[in-house]
């Protein structure tokens, strides 16, 4: 790890009200207003204005540098690189610079603040890349370091907790990726960052209105992370760093970067759900392993609970049903459960046999993993196709779809671009049950929009 050159000591309050840190967010927030999609002004008129704007953000950057020392190369690269943006009349953004000499998996420090500023997109939130400004916390408890530095490596995985945002993070994105900003070359990432306060609040919301609405009758220890927030961004946090790793790491098809291929979208869906399935699997040896560190042990219980409960009540119902990859891991999961008879929806309430659900929902990461394992000596289209009968079995498709009628039914000589064109934006319709549960749930999803840890639920 760099050693680390300690700042002044300054609280999160004490930061988020500094005068600086106020006329940066607000300068930031009325350049936006100047931006057209790509990052550049959309009227040259208003480089006066803009100029003025950036003068201004450079000036607080300047004040609140001697809290940020640990990040001095990275702010000097940033107003390098604000400055050099104004040389050229603020055209297409170019933050390489910058982005180069932000290495915040180098320093995960619990407590450690950083403020991100780039022109960039935030997912799913703004598409547009807008100059937006964060000011974050690395979160990194001791277990999580013991955890990471032995059984669990991985080395770009940096957790966060929101102080203060922009608009682009008033949202419901809970990542921030060095792929989002606008730079003029693609270098090698090394750090991805997840909001893990975010991810907390919203699960905890989610979770005790649908144990509500569904009569769930939660175990003493779930029902624990409805009360308790830091326990449950621990939670998250293990889960994402086993979660991260997984996208490569088991028998994957050539290609692990399976999202930036253009095909069915069901497959991203097992991906997904791989790496979740993964993270619930390992939860599970941590959990039962008399050498664990007790809290690591308590912690891994939870993830198992967090993965199934997020996955069934948020992932299902969330977002449009146009391939909704999320969703449908969801709705696969849930729909396992329930044919495994370890779910049960009787007599309007919702009950699991907990005993039981370790070694079933083991058993759908393990058909995944076979799945995955069969991959390389299958042509990608045999592939596919296995893959849809793995979640078709489970998941009933939509009646009208062309793919549930068999590979008679598609055209298998065209380009598999065709073969994709033919899978249903909504291949895999809600169930009734999850009908009638987005209903009572939706407005409660749409208000965890913007949420962070400081959030009541």
């Amino acid at each position: 790890m760099t050693q680390l050159q300690h700042s002044p000591r300054a609280t999160a309050d004490q930061l988020v009200s500094h005068d600086a840190w106020l006329s940066l967010k607000a300068c930031a927030t009325q350049f936006q207003s100047l931006q057209s999609k790509d990052g550049s002004l959309s009227d040259p008129a208003t480089r006066g204005e803009a100029s003025e704007l950036i003068a201004r953000i450079v000036a607080a950057l300047e004040e609140l540098l001697p809290y940020f020392a640990h990040d001095e190369a990275y702010l000097r690269a940033l107003i390098a690189d604000l400055t050099k943006w104004e040389s050229t009349d603020f055209g297409v953004p170019d933050f390489l610079d910058a982005l180069l000499q932000f290495q915040p998996q180098t320093q995960r420090e619990d407590g450690l603040p950083h403020l991100v500023l780039f022109p960039m997109y935030t997912q799913n939130g703004s598409t547009n890349r807008y100059l937006e400004a964060v000011l974050v916390q690395v979160m990194w408890p001791d277990f999580i370091s013991e955890l990471e530095a032995n059984s669990y490596t991985n080395a770009l995985f940096v957790p966060l907790r929101f102080l203060d945002f922009t608009a682009g993070y008033d949202t419901n994105s809970a990542v921030l990726f060095p792929e989002s900003v606008a730079i003029r070359e693609t270098p090698s990432f090394t750090w991805g960052a997840i909001f893990q306060d975010r991810e907390a609040a919203r699960f905890r919301k989610v979770l005790k209105e649908a144990a509500a609405i569904t009569n769930l009758q939660l175990p003493d220890d779930a029902a624990e992370l409805l009360s308790d927030q830091q326990l449950t961004e621990e939670t998250f946090i293990m889960w994402d760093l086993i979660h991260d790793r997984t996208h490569m790491r088991g028998d994957l098809p050539f290609d692990p970067f399976m999202i930036k291929q253009r095909m069915p979208f069901f497959l991203y869906s097992l991906e997904e759900l791989r790496c979740d399935l993964t993270a619930f699997r390992e939860s599970m040896k941590i959990a039962s392993d008399p050498k664990s560190d007790p809290k690591a042990a308590k912690t891994a219980k939870l993830v198992q609970y967090a993965v199934i409960f997020d996955r069934i009540f948020r992932f299902a119902i969330t977002g449009s049903r146009v391939r909704n990859y999320d969703g449908l891991g969801g709705q696969l999961l849930f729909a396992w459960m329930h044919q495994h008879h370890v779910l049960h929806w009787t007599d309007t309430k919702l009950s699991i046999d907990w005993d039981q659900v370790p070694e079933i929902v083991a058993a759908l990461g393990d058909a995944i993993d076979e799945l995955y394992w069969k991959s390389i000596d299958r042509p990608k289209l045999a592939h596919w196709l296995a893959a849809y009968e793995l979640v078709s079995s489970t998941v009933t498709p939509n009646p009208a779809s062309v793919w549930a009628k068999g590979p008679d039914a598609l055209p298998l000589t065209a380009p598999l671009r065709e073969i994709t064109d033919q899978v249903m934006d909504d291949e895999f319709p809600l169930s009734m049950f999850y009908e009638a549960l987005n209903k009572k749930m939706a407005a409660v999803i749409d208000s965890t929009r913007g949420m962070t840890g400081a959030t009541s639920i």
